[in-house]
């Protein structure tokens, strides 16, 4: 089997990965009522300034894409300047995130699915499981194939699901503005909350992003990839950025300056707004958005696990970095990772219920993830001072310093059982990802 991937892709594959993975739809389906908690009706305006401190850690990521080609996004970065072993824990780290998202978004296709076709009278309260490993399999079968119409079906999906969005968003708007002028107070800090509450709500909007660097790991199956990735991982955070500010907008003028408490207690808040400003089957169009915008990040975090599988693989020779002779795709990893992540479902999330699992395993991966960004923004920091470029230097420096407020408020104050044990999860994986450091060939 040859051990190279295609160079098929462009832009808008890399792009689709970026953006399937960040899912859009879901992030403003679940992610607003939070910053709302925080924030109050300033929530646009925290998700404004967490698009400019997400650029600066995606500035750290393009840094290295420019100069690296490989798979391995992280792993390969963090190699080249502080060793194979390092970089290994890196990828492996990054690896349980792309897995954590992968198997949590698929409960949520089974979720939405749900909620869309309920209405309808039909007994599905017990299909959720069964679709979301369904969910799996269909995004296996479509990546073991051909990973170009693949990447393309992630962007088609993740847009069209916004779409709804916007299209309430319209409306909302529009009616709110037959009784006067719309509101610029969203972009003001709340007087109830203050900066304060700024700074809180920045937890949650820097997490919306998370995922938008999984473009990189298409690098060696991109055409001109110094140049499309960059592209993709900064576009992806601007695009995501626009879209999220507009929409948490359109949500706090929807529900009104008092009725600010209610969108933070609501959870299914574009349901209720799609009821108020538009019908019915306009919220059932929602969450069957929803439940594409969850397949996409489903499709795009398995060919993410995957590709990182095969780079950590590679160096020991190892027939999980084989690629497909015909198809050109990991499928050995691709197999791995379904596995993995069908597994979650039947021996955890069955028993828990999809919201649950998909709030466990979710902050599992979001709490990895921001391990594996600190490291690629401080390694961004070491190697510009290093060459005495101190403005990318203060960049990679801002990228980490923004990393540690969503983390320290992660940990601390230390959150209830069974949230507690989340942290204690990834760094057992870590101290298994340092086990298998000792024995990479690097």
């Amino acid at each position: 089997m040859p051990m190279k991937l295609r160079r098929q892709l462009g832009l808008a594959e890399a792009a689709g990965l970026s953006l399937s993975i960040v899912a859009p739809t879901m992030a403003m389906a679940f992610n607003v009522t939070l910053v709302v908690g925080a924030a109050g009706q300033a929530a646009p305006l925290a998700f404004a300034i967490g698009t400019l401190l997400l650029a600066l850690v995606g500035l750290s990521f393009v840094a290295f894409a420019k100069r690296e080609t490989s798979a391995g996004s992280a792993q390969a970065y963090i190699s080249r300047h502080f060793g194979h072993r390092a970089g290994f824990l890196a990828g492996w780290v990054l690896l349980l995130s792309y897995l954590c998202f992968g198997s949590g978004t698929a409960v949520l296709v089974g979720n939405f699915l749900d909620t869309a076709i309920r209405p309808l009278g039909l007994p599905v309260e017990a299909l959720w499981a069964p679709i979301s490993i369904a969910s799996i399999g269909i995004s296996l079968f479509l990546s073991w194939r051909n990973v170009q119409i693949a990447a393309r079906l992630m962007l088609a999906l993740e847009l069209i699901s916004m779409v709804a969005i916007l299209v309430l968003g319209a409306n909302i708007l529009s009616t709110v503005a037959q009784a006067g002028p719309l509101p610029l107070t969203p972009f003001r800090p709340d007087p109830a909350m203050g900066w304060s509450g700024i700074g809180l709500a920045l937890v949650f909007t820097v997490l919306s992003f998370a995922g938008f660097e999984s473009a990189t790991t298409l690098a060696e199956e991109t055409r001109n990839p110094h140049r499309a990735i960059p592209l993709a991982v900064l576009g992806t955070v601007l695009f995501a950025g626009i879209f999220y500010v507009f929409a948490a907008y359109a949500q706090v003028v929807g529900y009104g300056a008092e009725g600010m408490g209610n969108l933070a207690k609501d959870s299914a808040p574009l349901d209720t707004l799609a009821r108020r400003y538009g019908s019915p089957t306009l919220a059932t169009a929602l969450n069957l958005a929803a439940a594409l915008s969850a397949f996409s990040c489903v499709l795009g975090s398995m060919n993410a696990a995957a590709r990182m599988t095969m780079v950590l693989a590679r160096n020991g020779n190892h027939p999980l970095a084989n690629i497909h002779a015909e198809h050109g795709t990991p499928t050995t990893a691709l197999m791995i990772s379904a596995s993995i992540m069908t597994t979650g479902i039947l021996l955890w999330a069955v028993w828990v219920g999809a919201g649950a699992y998909y709030g466990f395993i979710g902050t599992i991966g979001t709490l990895a993830l921001i391990l594996v960004y600190m490291g690629v923004t401080g390694a961004h920091a070491i190697t510009a001072w290093s060459a005495a470029r101190y403005v990318k230097f203060i960049i990679g420096l801002l990228g980490t310093g923004v990393l540690l407020w969503p983390m320290y408020n992660s940990l601390y104050p230390v959150p209830n059982w069974p949230n507690n044990l989340w942290p204690y999860v990834v760094l057992i994986w870590g101290l298994a990802g340092i086990v298998a450091a000792r024995l990479y060939r690097g």
